[in-house]
């Protein structure tokens, strides 16, 4: 037999990587032959040599004069060499645990040389992981390799400072190679060296004592700088899709937040923010620990890295204090990890008790205000110049000393401390609006009640949640519901019909829940904000309401309302997360274990909901083998903490509980479904007609009550009209019917289907909304009448071809 096959047969090693042509070539080998002057053919003779210093190892033999004399010819040649050729040969001389025999120089003489050829960039992706695996887990091995592997890897001082950098975190990722080229000279600064020297050595999960008494007495004021520069850095960086790996069969991609090499020094300066006493570091943990607490993409239950989201959690809770609070409330709104959320939510309880206050009440009163006034505008002076930070948009604004707007900010103050201060502030407010406004919904969902005295301090005039407040219905108890209107003398409530009440400072106030109300009430003020042009800041008046139904009544226990629903995995995952759901986890492995099979969990009010799911569709529709696609199953309610492993029956479930899960269910659904698509994807045309072009959910039929209102005030009213399912118009050409949920079109008189792709610029009209952002359905409804009414317009074949009579 031939080397290759002595070799496989004794080492259980896969020859499969050997085509024909290898084979070919170790057989003249074992025969006496040489290789020409062929690139590979070198390559392939050093391959066999390394084969052949291992069999004989393994048949205790000495080293053969002649082999050596070929092992020492290749290891001196100019062999053209890949990094791979490193990685697979030095595995081969690791498979025998070689470097117990006497001859160990000439084992590794040619992986050696070879990977001396390379680069340091190539060295450390070749030398990555027998460098670690044998310095954590193999004592003889390091003993034997550590200082021929130092060696290999530690850049000479000629490199520079960017060379000593990386010969302490290597350059792995983009942040390991911005510290080593862009930091480079102020980490390897002699008053920062020994503490990134320190940061390194971050073991542990977490810092005892001793480690953060020596970081202390190495921080230096250049320290401090640095560390704030590279963690902003890290907080602004994302996942890079193309980071290379190096193998013994070439290289492969893979998306890459941070390698582990990078975290240890990260994390060491995230400890280090315990001991910095500046304004800046709160926010910036906060920022750190909502990157990384976030899965790729920015959503999900996985993180990015959850080491540094937990050290960053980890820091603002020894930290302590209300300017923690904030920044613990963003991560809150934004991570689905429990492991992270467990840690805000400890440190939250923990700042609330210290406050005497419950978790929900210290955040009440510690929302930042960022220097606004009243009407949400902060004005400085800079350089002669007027600057206006403004909570609507949230935008900065510029006056210049002649007295006129300008656009952009002047020249003269682009690097001007207090402008870079202002642009940071900016930054915090557009990161916190979002949160007051989920907040508010949560308070709305939750019932919170507070007095009215706590409504109008904390949120009415409140500089930043003011903004959504003041367009909120809030309620006295059971009783008068009303908007918020200023007076000379303080706040007072205007309802609906003109009338207003001014409550007294301990008068308990809750956020007003359609649920509760008479049908005529809703009514009066859905009509009450369009007249007044009032935009919430989430549907409150608009609010879908899910009551129970006959069919829930007999099936009891379970609700099928939004079951075989077929929806793209992904998207609906994303928005219950963002909803509060949890533990969703599907896709196409260990069917047998039933890894396709999985539930979204939320707990609301003491009451906990499971909605099952699993896969469906291609395994390979995405080129992962994830879960592309899923269908819906039944939705189910548990009191929350009960022993019973039973299920609730829905009629003991809170009216509020249940509607606000079902509108959950329904936005998911709305947002994911399949039945949106242009068209229909394969194996899923009965469903994609049935949803496109079907009976309604609540949300449209909700959607339906909104254009009733809306269209009569419209310039198109002439040509509309609303019908139980669709929103017909009326055009020069044809007539359409928009169906009312999917935003699918049919043209009359042989319910042609039309497809149309919602893009920039359709309708030109703008049209207020009384609770959608613009891109909801709504919008897209709109905009497709306002271009089906003037269809005698429309230029674009990709429409005009389908509107022909056939």
């Amino acid at each position: 037999m031939g080397v290759l096959e002595d070799f496989s047969r004794l080492i259980g090693w896969s020859g499969e990587w050997a085509d024909p042509p290898t084979r070919a070539l170790f057989t003249r080998f074992d025969d006496g032959g040489r290789p020409g002057a062929d690139g590979t053919e070198r390559r392939m003779y050093a391959y066999w040599a390394q084969f052949r210093l291992s069999l004989a190892f393994r048949a205790g033999r000495g080293l053969d004069p002649a082999l050596l004399a070929v092992v020492r010819d290749i290891a001196g040649g100019d062999t053209p060499w890949a990094a791979q050729d490193a990685v697979f040969l030095w595995s081969v001389a690791y498979s025998l645990r070689a470097w117990r025999h006497p001859d160990f120089e000439e084992v590794y003489r040619i992986p050696t040389s070879i990977a001396r050829s390379l680069d340091y960039p190539d060295r450390r992706r070749v030398l990555m992981d027998p460098y670690d695996w044998s310095r954590k887990h193999d004592k003889e091995a390091w003993e034997a390799l550590g200082e021929r592997l130092t060696d290999l890897l530690t850049e000479p001082a000629a490199n520079g400072p960017a060379g000593v950098v990386r010969n302490l975190i290597w350059d792995l990722d983009p942040i390991a190679r911005a510290m080593a080229e862009d930091y480079g000279p102020r980490l390897a600064a002699p008053a920062v060296l020994p503490l990134l020297k320190h940061w390194v050595r971050t073991r542990s999960g977490k810092p005892g004592d001793k480690w953060l008494e020596k970081a202390g007495r190495l921080l230096t004021d250049e320290a401090v700088t640095v560390l704030r520069d590279i963690l902003t850095r890290v907080a602004a960086h994302r996942e890079t899709p193309a980071e290379r790996r190096i193998t013994a069969h070439g290289e492969r991609a893979l998306t890459v937040f941070l390698d582990e090499r990078t975290i240890l020094p990260v994390r060491g300066m995230v400890w280090t923010c315990e001991l910095i006493d500046r304004p800046w570091v709160p926010g910036l943990l906060g920022d750190l620990a909502v990157t990384c607490g976030t899965g790729f993409g920015g959503t999900g239950a996985n993180c990015r890295s959850e080491k540094l989201a937990n050290a960053a959690v980890n820091v603002l809770a020894r930290r302590g204090g209300l300017d923690t609070v904030s920044p613990l409330a963003r991560v809150q709104v934004k991570v689905r990890r429990k492991s992270v959320l467990a840690g805000v939510a400890e440190t939250l309880d923990a700042v609330a008790a210290a406050a005497g206050l419950s978790r929900e009440q210290l955040l009440d009163r510690t929302v930042p205000a960022f220097g606004l006034d009243a009407d949400g505008v902060r004005e400085e002076k800079i350089g002669g110049h007027l600057v206006r930070l403004h909570a609507d948009g949230p935008a900065l604004s510029f006056v210049n000393p002649a007295g006129r707007a300008v656009k952009s900010a002047p020249q003269a103050i682009r690097k001007d401390p207090a402008l870079a201060e202002l642009k940071a502030t900016l930054k915090e407010l557009k990161q916190t609006l979002p949160a007051e406004r989920f907040r508010l919904e949560r308070a709305l969902i939750e019932e919170r009640r507070w007095d009215w005295a706590q409504v109008t301090e904390l949120f009415l005039d409140h500089p930043v949640t003011g903004r959504y407040a003041r367009d909120l219905i809030w309620q006295m108890g059971q009783g008068f519901a009303g908007l918020p209107v200023r007076t000379e003398t303080g706040w007072e409530l205007a309802g609906p019909h003109g009338g207003r009440a001014r409550p007294g400072p301990k008068s308990p106030i809750r956020l007003w829940h359609p649920i509760r109300e008479p049908v005529e009430d809703v009514r009066a003020w859905r009509d009450h904000l369009l007249e007044l042009g009032v935009r919430q800041p989430y549907k409150q008046a608009f609010r879908e309401i899910y009551l129970l139904t006959p069919a829930e009544e007999e099936t009891r226990t379970l609700s099928n309302r939004f079951a075989g629903h077929v929806l793209r995995y992904g998207q609906a995952k994303a928005l219950l997360n963002q909803r509060g759901w949890r533990d969703l986890s599907i896709g196409h492995w260990d069917y047998e274990c039933g890894g396709n099979e999985g539930e979204a969990v939320k707990e609301l009010s003491g009451w906990r909901v499971r909605w099952g799911m699993h896969v469906t569709g291609d395994p390979e529709a995405d080129g992962w083998g994830s879960a592309s696609f899923c269908e819906t199953e039944a939705l189910r309610f548990q009191r929350a903490g009960s022993l019973s492993l039973g299920d609730a029956p829905l009629a003991e479930v809170p009216p509020l509980v249940l509607s606000e899960v079902l509108r959950d269910a329904d936005l998911a659904v709305g947002v994911a479904s399949l039945g949106l698509a242009d068209q229909a994807m394969p194996g899923h045309e009965d469903y994609w007609h049935s949803y496109g072009f079907g009976e309604l959910q609540e949300s449209a039929r909700m959607r339906r009550d909104a254009l009733s209102r809306l269209l009569p005030r419209l310039k198109i009213a002439g040509r509309v009209e609303l019908t139980d399912r669709f929103l017909r118009v009326r055009g020069d050409r044809r007539t359409y019917k928009i169906h009312l949920g999917s935003g699918n079109i049919l043209m009359e008189p042989n319910d042609a289907y039309l497809c149309i792709v919602p893009g920039p610029g359709r309708p030109a009209q703008a049209v207020f909304l009384p609770f959608e952002e613009d891109g909801g359905m709504l919008s897209v409804i709109l905009s497709k009448a306002f271009l089906l009414a003037g269809d005698a317009a429309i230029t674009d074949p990709s429409i005009t071809r389908q509107l022909v009579l056939t």
